[in-house]
């Protein structure tokens, strides 16, 4: 059974027993008042009989009838019950009350007056029995009674009304709560059908269409929104991971794969009979150490990707730039003796992590120092404005094709065959993920023949003279 079907037949529940309370409440009180009032004429018809002086049980004279009704009938009794006199009133003419039973004889010989119904022929009369004395002394009892059909038809009447208006009311009530239900319950259905369409194609990014009143089915599609933003950030949250170990995975099959094929053959080598002459065989391990050294350096970058990809937040720190240029230039010139390097920084300092700027810029200058020629310059220099600094890094290199820059920062781009090095392709993949996760972007110029331009932006940040260590990586 549905909840439409339940709130419905609930609500209607309640109104059919409020309806039959009130109708029963109306209909007790309309009997007792009309019954109540039919009493209280018979019994004022009674007293003016009993109070006329010339009032005598064997001889009833009529009873003068108030405003606007007829005579009542009219029987004298003795004690024991015995017809003494009755009116002779046309109207009720063959009329006889049923005589007295002994319990009633015995509360009207107690002098109580005694109401009862009884029925003449097809009609229903109300009969009150009174204890009397007339002019004479002697004792008595006197029946006054009127028919009662009119006012039980009236009763009658207003019952049947009651139980077909209760019926009709109760029916419409179904009906229109039904509708207003399904009304009110429908965006629920649309809950609902949102959820099993998430279901089947596990797209989060739908959300519930809801623009009725903030009442509680607003919040509820309010809530369920903002659950499936959250399902949703979760759920690229975790693709994003699978997405970056599979990379990575792809990454180290894939170059991995050339040194492990070389290390193969040179063991191959190494271990054939006859042996191979010794200058084969010293070139043999000096391939393999070379390949291994590619190996050790090409993990660590691998491994500094896969930092990167999993979101690890970075520092966000003041680095001042004049200490951190000077320390990175000298370990370029470590790297690269007698090559000239030129370093000029202003007194300013970026916001970001010290040791991902350091890395950043150190791949940038072995970058330039691979392709530039030992008799060439290569500069880095740093600026600064209101809100940004910027430190380029400038070789003297043979430039790089328009074809192949918009592909330079992905993963093992080595296209540009005037730039071809030893490298895996990964340096500046690493760069740009280390300078975006400070906040920062990463660019590129290059003119053919004229070397390349590479520039770091990063927010400025306000100079702490106590934080040169800091940006040395101290």
């Amino acid at each position: 059974m549905s909840i439409r079907l339940r709130l419905t037949l609930l609500y209607t529940a309640i109104l059919a027993l409020t309806l039959l309370t009130f109708s029963v409440v109306l209909y007790i009180t309309v009997d007792r008042t009309t019954f109540g009032v039919l009493q209280d004429g018979l019994k004022a018809d009674a007293a003016r009989l009993t109070d006329a002086k010339d009032f005598k049980l064997s001889n009833v004279a009529y009873i003068p009838a108030a405003k606007g009704s007829t005579n009542p009938y009219v029987e004298t009794l003795d004690l024991v019950g015995n017809l003494r006199d009755r009116t002779a009133n046309t109207i009720y003419e063959g009329i006889e009350l049923p005589p007295l039973g002994d319990n009633e004889l015995r509360q009207l010989r107690g002098t109580e007056p005694v109401y009862s119904q009884v029925t003449l022929g097809s009609d229903r009369w109300l009969v009150y029995n009174v204890p009397a004395k007339d002019s004479t002394g002697r004792e008595g009892i006197v029946r006054v009674a009127r028919p009662i059909d009119n006012q039980l038809s009236s009763l009658e009447t207003l019952r049947r009304y009651l139980i077909i208006a209760g019926v009709i009311a109760v029916a419409l009530a179904f009906g229109v709560g039904f509708l207003l239900a399904r009304t009110a319950l429908r965006p629920i259905g649309q809950i609902t059908a949102t959820a099993r369409a998430i279901e089947t194609s596990r797209d989060f990014g739908r959300r519930v269409d809801h623009h009725g009143p903030e009442d509680e089915v607003g919040q509820l599609s309010t809530t369920l929104n903002a659950m499936l933003a959250a399902l949703q950030a979760a759920y690229q949250q975790t693709e994003g991971a699978l997405q970056a170990q599979r990379r990575f995975i792809a990454d180290a099959s894939h170059e991995l794969r050339t040194p492990l094929t070389t290390i193969r053959g040179n063991l191959g080598l190494l271990g054939r009979t006859p042996p191979i002459g010794e200058d084969d065989r010293r070139a043999a391990l000096g391939d393999m150490v070379e390949e291994s050294e590619r190996m050790s350096r090409l993990i660590d970058n691998l491994l500094a990707l896969a930092r990167a990809d999993s979101g690890m937040p970075l520092r966000a720190l003041p680095v001042p730039l004049e200490p951190l240029l000077a320390d990175v230039c000298r370990q370029a010139r470590l790297i690269a003796p007698g090559r000239a390097i030129a370093c000029s920084s202003p007194l300013a300092a970026a916001l970001g992590d010290p040791d991902a700027l350091k890395q950043t810029l150190l791949i940038l200058l072995d970058n330039a120092i691979k392709h530039t020629p030992a008799e060439a310059d290569i500069q880095i220099t740093g600026g600064a404005n209101v809100r940004e600094v910027t430190i380029a890094v400038r070789d003297g290199g043979p430039g790089i094709a328009p074809a192949i820059r918009p592909h330079l920062f992905e993963r093992f781009s080595r296209a540009d065959v005037a730039r071809t090095g030893g490298g895996a392709g990964l340096g500046l993949a690493i760069a740009r993920a280390l300078t975006e996760g400070q906040g920062g972007t990463i660019a590129v110029e290059s003119m053919h023949g004229q070397g390349s331009t590479f520039t770091v932006t990063l927010p400025r940040a306000a100079l702490d003279p106590v934080l040169p260590s800091i940006a040395a990586g101290q």
